[in-house]
């Protein structure tokens, strides 16, 4: 498997530190409001990963945090006049039941910066013991950036004189311009954490070097993990400032494999909630199905900038349609793990850095294939069972085709009115029994009133939106 590492900017052959074993950690949300697209693209792809590890066999241990400690949550507590635990379980909340509807599965960890202050303060002591932080008069300690030869490595940038300047004057206790907080004294009422250095708040970089020492990192390793991913914007300065924490606070470097996603902009343009364009995943999801959502955020490859627009998005939900009216015409019959070439192809071209173009090129080739045997061959069992097990593959491997393929075509109807035309559907069975056809054919029409059309098969009647 071959995986573009975002530090040395080449694809390089994935190589796990334990035979058949890989530790994965994506940064996570800082729940104090909603999730928007970013943060939807950046956990599909992550999804998408693991899913495709899995497939090649391996066993993937999957941790991607949660932010509930950050000066953002403690402004919405103050503004809503609600405890800062009742804001972070609320939105986390939200954002597991946003990224189930994409079909995003559960990490195996879901570490909580509240849940491993311990590691942070056996972290920080670390780094001053080893002269690589420092504690300022004020209380805060500060990592000392001069004191890491190979700081700035991991992003190759080259900090400008300005920058440098605007960093001194926004602290006189740092020794260096680019010296980052590890931990923040507190001395009003806002949330405080008892610790050996005083009342405060761990730096945000220092949250995330700190869990995954605790969740992750194996003794005498040469890397904490194997692979470390998140959002482009996070590589400067927040992936930076981890890696260097880890190095100098630790006996390894923080990640074997660095995986960095694109962007997301809005009609062309940057996603920004300063610009106020930052699309809420909420206000999609109520516009759009989640899986309608996944397949078009995922159709783009992960390290490009992804431009959303309703435009494309229809275009690309035109492409899942084909893969449930391909499953509707086998519905009914039972699954099959058959092994076909289309399979080892699939996986062949996902395993070169997630390539989804050739993916999605290889399944359009393979449903236009299927119906055209179908509508030829279509008595034929083996010939089923083989597009069925592609199906079923390309549900495990990609997340595409997870529902009944007559409800997904039920999209855009409301519950209520799904309500009445299933209540319509049992009375028109019950006329059918009583062989009152008359009383049939009439709720037929009263159900082809809602703008549906329905099926009678041998597993039951179904309808879908026309």
């Amino acid at each position: 498997m071959l995986l573009f590492d975002s530090v040395q900017k080449i694809k390089r052959e994935f190589q796990p530190l334990v035979a058949g074993k890989i530790s994965l950690y994506v940064c996570g949300p800082t729940v104090y409001d909603n999730a928007h697209l970013g943060h939807a693209k950046s956990a599909l792809v992550f999804d998408l990963l693991v899913r495709v590890l899995q497939t090649h066999g391996y066993e993937v241990t999957y941790a991607r945090n949660i932010t509930d400690i950050d000066d953002k949550i403690i402004k919405k507590a103050i503004e809503q006049n609600k405890d800062i635990k009742e804001i972070t379980e609320f939105y986390t909340d939200v954002f597991h039941k946003e990224m189930d509807a994409l079909g995003v599965r559960r990490p195996n960890i879901e570490p909580k910066a509240t849940e491993s202050l311990n590691a942070m303060f056996e972290l920080i002591q670390k780094l001053i013991d080893s002269n690589h932080a420092y504690k300022t008069q004020d209380g805060d300690v500060y990592f000392d950036t001069l004191s890491d030869k190979e700081y700035l490595s991991l992003s190759h940038r080259v900090q400008e004189e300005e920058d440098k300047l605007q960093r001194v004057e926004s602290s006189s206790e740092k020794k260096n311009s680019a010296d980052f907080a590890l931990w923040k004294s507190v001395k009003d009422n806002t949330l405080s954490f008892n610790s050996p250095f005083g009342a405060g708040r761990p730096g945000w970089h220092l949250e995330c070097s700190a869990m995954i020492e605790k969740h992750l990192a194996q003794p005498n390793a040469k890397f904490a993990v194997d692979i470390h991913g998140g959002g482009a914007d996070l590589l400067f300065p927040h992936h930076e400032n981890e890696a260097a924490q880890t190095r100098c606070g630790t006996n390894h470097a923080l990640a074997n494999y660095w995986i960095h996603n694109g962007f997301v902009n809005i009609d062309g343009e940057k996603m920004s909630k300063s610009l106020g364009n930052s699309f809420f995943l909420k206000d999609a999801l109520k516009i759009y199905d989640g899986e309608i959502l996944r397949f078009y955020l995922l159709s783009t490859h992960y390290r490009s900038n992804f431009n959303f627009n309703e435009e494309d998005l229809l275009v690309s939900k035109k492409r899942l349609d084909k893969i449930y009216r391909l499953k509707k015409r086998l519905f009914g019959l039972p699954l099959s793990d058959e092994k076909t070439l289309f399979q080892e192809e699939l996986l062949k071209v996902l395993s070169d850095d997630l390539n989804i173009s050739s993916a999605l090129a290889l399944i359009d080739e393979m449903i236009t294939n299927s119906n055209e045997i179908l509508d030829t061959l279509g008595k034929h069992k083996e010939i089923k069972k083989e597009i069925i097990s592609n199906l079923s593959y390309i549900e495990k491997v990609l997340g595409f085709g997870i529902k009944n393929s007559y409800e997904y075509f039920q999209a855009g109807i409301d519950e209520q009115t799904k309500v009445k035309i299933a209540n319509l559907i049992l009375q028109r069975d019950e006329a059918k029994k009583e062989k009152n056809f008359a009383k049939s054919d009439k709720l037929r029409e009263e159900i082809l009133a809602y703008g549906v059309n329905i099926m009678d098969t041998p597993q039951g009647t179904f309808w879908e939106k026309v």
